[in-house]
């Protein structure tokens, strides 16, 4: 083989296992929110409720799915956002959805986002001065 068709093949082939590279992850928006976090729409008033590690959220219209989002674990990172150097590289969190967005008893920094995260789980994966991110995210 010459090496111009190698490079040709070596070339195709790359593109190709790149193309084929499939993701089960959805893209979405997020905002952060801060305490009080209780009472919850899923849990109410049940403190243990909260993981551990408080990375954790409250679901926007597009997950809520009639509450049944209450409990779920979602793996999430920052993509992208409006200010360049937000998101914190290569850093995914798990949280977990204890609330519904739009009935939560703190506002989030911006309305309508997929998830609003926790200030400790927003700030583990993007700069926490930001107010909104783009984010991709995987049950």
């Amino acid at each position: 083989m010459s090496p111009t068709t190698l490079h040709y093949f070596s070339s195709f082939f790359l593109l190709f296992i790149i193309l084929s590279h499939h993701s089960n992850a959805d893209v979405g928006t997020s905002s952060r929110y801060s305490p009080p976090y209780l009472p919850s729409g899923c849990y109410g008033n049940e403190a243990t409720q909260f993981p551990s590690s408080n990375l954790f959220a409250a679901a926007g219209d597009g997950i809520w799915d009639n509450g049944a989002a209450c409990g779920r674990q979602y793996l999430v990172r920052c993509i992208s956002a409006e200010e360049p150097m937000t998101c914190i590289p290569d850093q995914s969190i798990q949280i977990k959805i204890v609330d519904y967005a739009a009935s939560a008893v703190s506002p989030p920094s911006t309305a309508g986002t997929t998830m609003v995260l926790s200030d400790k789980a927003f700030g583990s994966i993007a700069n926490s001065s930001a107010t909104l991110i783009n984010i991709e995210f995987q049950q």
